[in-house]
């Protein structure tokens, strides 16, 4: 057989292209090479505890090349950008945010999938692994409640290959209760429309779902009611102290709810009455229902108001007050008030509170009220806020109403933690970290059960409260607690795993620059 030549040139082309894929090769395994960093998801510090998490003992790494993938669907439009502006707040890192109608192979994936039911619009399911993460809801309101636990997991690892990290696992989660809330008096003294953002955004990062703003009292009226100008003219110009108090626009409102909504919070207005109306019938005389004439008042005594409960014009008052707010409040409910109404005789008190109940459903509202007005012809249509006297919630729920839980010895914000606090009151109680958090809704009143219960709520009144500051010493730790107390499963709730839990949420409220108060029972050393 005749040989032929070799073909050296056809023999180093052959040697450079097996060198140049080899080196790809090289290049390709040198990124895919790295292990993922071992991570326990069940030792991460979430607040409020999920109902169910398996760990896997593995981690998804961020990097600046991780991308947000969401279905093309307008809400997850802005939770896609939400959640990258939380990544970067948190990390630096800036992820881009692109559409995709089915899971990527790697990177974050948004979608809302009608499978993840769980009987509840805010629940969530959560998969984190090795090469990316997945976040699916039935309803947008749960894939935002899934985005603050992202943000809660999202840890940092130093090591041979330095960078933040999300353990790897699965969570399975959703509230126990529909609603979960705080309250803010801006009547007392008056906050301006980026303070209650800031509120807002604080709140909704422990899955907190309702911000009640208590508008009116004795000291001020704080919302515009355009056909009844001197509401905001006369009565918004003072507070508590005789500073130059304010009011929000109905465009501020209007702004605040919206805000509110972009985060899954619903904006409960409240107008008090009969009582807790000095500042109203200060700017309209003939709405006064005592014998002494009213004069702008600056202090903190309460009890001493009352509508004129027997005058027509009263109701047209009421009626063009609930019109005009219901017109520009997106939630389902209204406040109502009636609480302390000491000078307003009980018939006028229960005949007026029957007559606001007519109004606010005339306008397709719920009405909610303070624990007093379970005393009126109230039913399964309304709500009773217990704050004060077991009686009165128990009355409620035989009248077939809903309770709203805002037990004011466990959760109202503005008392004390203890003697030595620098601001708040003392009159219910002194409430440290351990008294808010450490008890059951289930069974905090004899003859209400979880099946009566609407939720809970915690209020900070502000006779004492004149800066954002102020408001985030009474407020933090405090409404963490109550956050998980809403959400979290009874048989979750424990005051030691708690505690430590939120020694590690004391650095997470430093970034964000909270005046937090620092309670000596909690271990704060272990961040």
């Amino acid at each position: 057989m005749e040989s032929k030549p070799i073909n050296f040139k056809l023999i180093t082309m052959i040697k450079k292209s097996m060198a140049a894929l080899s080196m790809g090769l090289l290049m390709q395994l040198g990124v895919s090479c790295h292990k993922p960093i071992p991570a326990d998801l069940s030792k991460v510090s979430l607040i409020p505890a999920p109902v169910e998490l398996k760990a896997s003992g593995t981690s998804y790494f961020l990097s600046e090349k991780t991308t947000i993938y969401i279905q093309d669907n307008d809400d997850l439009n802005t939770l896609g950008s939400l959640l990258s502006q939380q990544i970067e707040s948190l990390t630096g890192l800036k992820l881009k945010v692109e559409k995709s109608d089915k899971a990527p192979a790697k990177g974050i994936y948004l979608a809302i999938d009608s499978e993840v039911t769980m009987a509840n619009d805010e629940a969530y399911a959560l998969t984190i692994g090795e090469k990316g993460l997945e976040l699916k809801a039935n309803k947008p309101a749960g894939i935002f409640r899934g985005i603050q636990t992202i943000d809660q997991a999202i840890t940092k690892h130093e090591g041979e290959r330095t960078g933040w990290i999300v353990p790897g696992g699965s969570i399975m989660d959703y509230p126990q209760y529909e609603y979960r809330g705080v309250m803010l008096d801006v009547s007392r003294h008056f906050f301006g429309v980026e303070d209650v953002k800031r509120v807002i955004d604080l709140a909704a990062a422990y899955k907190i779902n309702v911000l009640h703003l208590h508008l009116t009292d004795d000291q001020g009226w704080r919302i515009e009611i355009k056909s009844w100008p001197e509401l905001t003219a006369v009565g918004g110009q003072t507070q508590v102290g005789g500073g130059e108090g304010g009011f929000y626009t109905q465009e501020q409102y209007k702004d605040i709810v919206a805000y509110a909504g972009e985060r899954f919070v619903t904006v409960v207005p409240e107008i008090d009455m009969p009582g807790h109306t000095n500042a109203a019938v200060v700017a309209y005389p003939e709405l006064n229902g005592t014998k002494k004439k009213a004069e702008l008042y600056t202090g903190t005594k309460v009890g001493f108001s009352t509508l004129a409960t027997r005058k027509e014009v009263t109701y047209q008052f009421v009626d063009d007050v609930i019109r005009e707010l219901a017109a520009i409040t997106d939630g389902p409910y209204i406040h109502i008030g009636g609480d302390e109404s000491h000078v307003t005789k009980e018939d006028d008190y229960v005949y007026f509170i029957n007559r606001t109940k007519d109004i606010v459903k005339k306008y397709n509202k719920i009405m909610i009220g303070w624990d007093e007005i379970a005393h009126a012809a109230i039913d399964d249509t309304d709500v009773v806020q217990y704050w004060a006297k077991d009686e009165n919630a128990v009355m409620g729920v035989e009248k077939g109403a809903k309770v709203l839980l805002s037990p004011s010895k466990r959760m109202y914000l503005d008392m004390k933690y203890d003697s030595t606090t620098h601001i708040g009151l003392d009159w219910a109680a002194l409430i440290e970290v351990d008294q808010a958090y450490n008890w059951h809704p289930e069974t905090l009143v004899e003859g209400i059960s979880k099946d009566n219960i609407l939720g809970l709520e915690s209020p900070l009144w502000t006779e004492t409260v004149e800066t954002m500051d102020d408001i985030e010493y009474l407020v933090f730790p405090r409404l963490i607690g109550h956050a998980e107390l809403g959400w979290s499963k009874p048989e979750s709730r424990n005051w030691d795993s708690y505690k430590k839990r939120l020694a590690n949420h004391g650095q997470r409220l430093k970034v964000k620059g909270v005046d937090f108060y620092q309670s000596k029972l909690v271990p704060w050393d272990r961040e």
